[in-house]
């Protein structure tokens, strides 16, 4: 077998991880590896189980993937072993790569084993450090294949997902909106972008009004941050993608103040974590595509000076908006966004990303976020990327019908309907408005997927749903 090395040791003694597909659990052929034999009635490579042995010092971890795999499945699975058996993990661990795994096989179980890192008591007294993360770690690949470049690759979309989850997860006394800007400003000169932050003063002057009037009832100064990534390399017909991420640190409702799920508003800022995640693996990757994000970001608080249902604000576009709603403010930092994206810098495709509307849960669940396009191939190539990583969406009509959900008598357009029906859609409807009709834009509500339930805590945190498929959507355009 070829070993491929992650760190400087060449010993992988010590750990050894042995995915296995699932056989017939009453066959008389045991299971075998390196002298070790298992009887299919202890283990026969059912998902989700796993069997440990221990034979010359060294500890077994055969891991049992089911008859079939997916990349999301197989991420978990690795993820579980990292995160609940790190006490059988040594500072030395070998990864066995079948000969018949794909190259995205091999990258979903790194990707996941780096995942298993992740400790979300970030303010406990007592912590236990992941053999991982010791400096002495090495992580061995045996294999008939060459997969270092696929291991390092892995790695990198596990390091931006861990950024995203800090930021989603950190409380919001933490993550205000000057925190995101110095986060983002570090992890530019770290990466490789170029970043440039308005504070109040410079989006007064620019005229972002619907961003500021957002941040209005809050102490914490907005930050309108802009990210521009640009490959190092010469490439020929470069594309230009533009994003665009939600921002709201934390969302009370504003004076439409909410009445229930408040205690995990802190995730409001899931949309924008998402970008800069993606920010972050787009320039550790190299990719040869130019990138320009934009993260507005704002927290909605209650004050004497938020701003007020039927006000009617000025937004950069040069439109102005009626206010049905205070806890309808991420289109109105979304729309100023957007505009501000395609009047400055015109790039050709355009995506958002945020936690917007209750609705789209409603429709959806917690399985996949709602995705709204008005370019038919951007729609099949974010779905099929989606669906590659388990990162899935699904469409919602844009259709012309629905323009009357968002027209005011006295502003240009309203930011609520004010409808107990189709809010994912009317909210949709509002963010093309300040499009520009633009041919190439994509809008994606993921209030269902970017923070919820699963195996690795007991209270919701963030799925860092959107880096990878951001991510993989410009590295396939």
């Amino acid at each position: 077998m070829r070993t491929s090395t992650i760190t400087n040791s060449d010993d992988f003694s010590g750990t050894i991880l042995i995915p296995v597909f699932e056989t017939y659990s009453k066959s008389i052929v045991p299971i075998t590896f390196n002298g070790l034999e298992i009887a299919s009635k202890v283990f026969f490579g059912k998902k989700d189980t796993h069997y440990l042995a221990e034979k010359n010092d060294n500890t077994y971890v055969f891991i049992g993937l089911g008859k079939t795999i997916d990349y999301k499945s197989l991420k978990t699975i690795f993820r579980r072993i990292s995160s609940k058996q790190k006490e059988n993990l040594s500072l030395s661990v070998a990864l066995v790569i079948p000969e018949q795994f794909t190259e995205d096989q091999a990258e979903a179980m790194i990707s996941g084993l780096f995942l298993g890192t992740y400790d979300l008591g970030h303010f406990k007294s007592e912590k236990s450090v992941h053999p991982f993360l010791e400096p002495d770690f090495s992580l061995s690949l045996l294999s008939e294949k060459e997969h270092l470049a696929t291991a390092k690759k892995g790695i990198k979309i596990a390091k931006a997902q861990l950024a995203t989850y800090d930021l989603v997860d950190l409380p919001p006394n933490t993550i205000n909106p000057k925190y995101l800007s110095n986060w983002a400003k570090e992890t530019g000169q770290k990466y490789g972008f170029d970043v440039e932050v308005l504070g109040y003063e410079a989006s007064k002057i620019a005229g972002l009004g619907a961003f500021l009037a957002v941040g209005k009832g809050s102490e914490n100064e907005p930050q309108f941050i802009i990210m521009k990534y640009t490959p190092v390399v010469e490439v020929k017909h470069l594309k230009h993608v533009g994003l665009v991420g939600k921002g709201i640190t934390f969302d009370t409702g504003g004076l439409n103040i909410k009445t229930a799920g408040m205690v995990h508003m802190k995730c409001d800022m899931a949309g924008g974590a998402a970008v800069f995640g993606a920010m972050q693996l787009i320039a550790d990757l190299q990719l040869p595509v130019k990138v320009t994000a934009i993260v507005p970001c704002a927290e909605n608080s209650v004050d004497s000076k938020s701003f007020l249902p039927s006000d009617v604000i000025h937004s950069y576009s040069g439109h102005s908006i009626e206010i049905i709603d205070t806890d309808a403010e991420g289109r109105l930092i979304l729309a100023d966004g957007l505009s501000y994206l395609i009047k400055n810098f015109k790039p050709e495709y355009i995506v958002d990303i945020a936690t917007l509307t209750g609705s789209s849960v409603g429709t959806f669940g917690y399985e996949c976020g709602a995705l709204f396009t008005n370019n038919a191939e951007m729609a099949k190539k974010l779905q099929e990327n989606g669906d590659a990583i388990g990162e899935r969406l699904w469409p919602l009509p844009l259709w012309d019908v629905y323009k009357s959900d968002i027209e005011s008598d006295i502003a240009d357009v309203k930011n609520y309907s004010g409808k107990p029906v189709a809010g994912a859609i009317s909210a949709a409807k509002f963010l093309e408005y300040f499009t520009q009709e633009h041919n190439a834009w994509a809008h994606l509500d993921v209030a269902g997927v970017a923070f919820g339930e699963d195996e690795f805590a007991k209270s919701k945190h963030a799925t860092a749903y959107g880096v990878h498929l951001l991510t993989k959507f410009i590295e396939n355009l």
